[in-house]
């Protein structure tokens, strides 16, 4: 498939006896806005950390852009396109948002440890930090340390990191959990606003954010992969149902 920008194909990944990801296909569309979704102990964290090089499988096969990464360590991946956020914040809390940027928008322009003095005079970092500051709402809060953050801007610095690094597919573990009622509109709309050209897979147990943005959802049950369609599709399926059955959180 001509489209299809990363591919997951039969992967398995056994932990001794217990099979914790089982002949598991998934196919991301370029451009793609996908959700995987699935009950608590699913296994879609091992089946993401199988993608990222996180984990390496027991058996099946990773494509990037049509080459095999299957063993390719976690920051070849990154090169390649191929950048995550994690479900539980993992940021430089003595940085702000400004210094945090420019040091990953350096690294990925080559210039190295050498981001600290590049800063000011490499215009091309201050530009691209400028618009990441912007794009994520964190401008008025860009020379505030991180540990300082309100809980949602740290959110809104972590889907910014991951963009400087000029994603080709970008994997968000829920990226609104733990995020107060409050400050939870401002992230809904930057990820809803990601730039078209990024594919996104969505890893969620929010249903209203999932139906917001997936164009198509893959349900994982205990490792294996129980369905996948539209949003209204997956809505309608009486197995999808029967397994949020009780948990109050499948709608359309």
């Amino acid at each position: 498939m001509t489209d299809t920008v990363l591919s997951a194909q039969k992967l398995v990944k056994r932990f001794g006896g217990i099979t914790a990801t089982n002949d598991v296909t998934l196919n991301l569309a370029m451009g793609a806005r996908h959700a995987l979704i699935g009950p608590n102990g699913a296994g879609k964290t091992t089946l993401i950390n199988l993608l990222t090089g996180v984990l390496e499988p027991s058996g099946g096969r990773i494509e990037l852009l049509g080459e095999d990464i299957t063993r390719l360590a976690p920051h070849a991946r990154v090169r390649r396109g191929l950048v995550r956020t994690f479900q539980i914040s993992q940021l430089f809390q003595t940085m702000t948002p400004l210094e945090t940027l420019a040091m990953v928008v350096s690294q990925r322009q080559g210039l190295g440890a050498r981001w600290w003095e590049r800063l000011g005079a490499r215009a091309g970092v201050a530009e691209r930090c400028e618009q990441l500051l912007q794009q994520f709402h964190l401008a008025d809060v860009m020379h505030q340390r991180t540990e300082h953050l309100a809980y949602g801007k740290r959110r809104l610095l972590e889907i910014a990191i991951a963009l400087a690094c000029e994603p080709r597919v970008l994997l968000l573990d829920e990226p609104v959990a733990g995020v107060p009622p409050g400050e939870r509109e401002e992230l809904l709309q930057t990820v809803a606003a990601l730039p078209a050209d990024v594919s996104v897979l969505l890893i969620e147990h929010d249903m209203d954010l999932v139906f917001d943005f997936a164009k198509r959802i893959t349900v994982l049950v205990n490792g294996t992969l129980l369905t996948e369609g539209t949003p209204q599709q997956i809505a309608a399926d009486p197995q999808v149902k029967a397994v949020y059955l009780g948990e109050g959180e499948l709608h359309a």
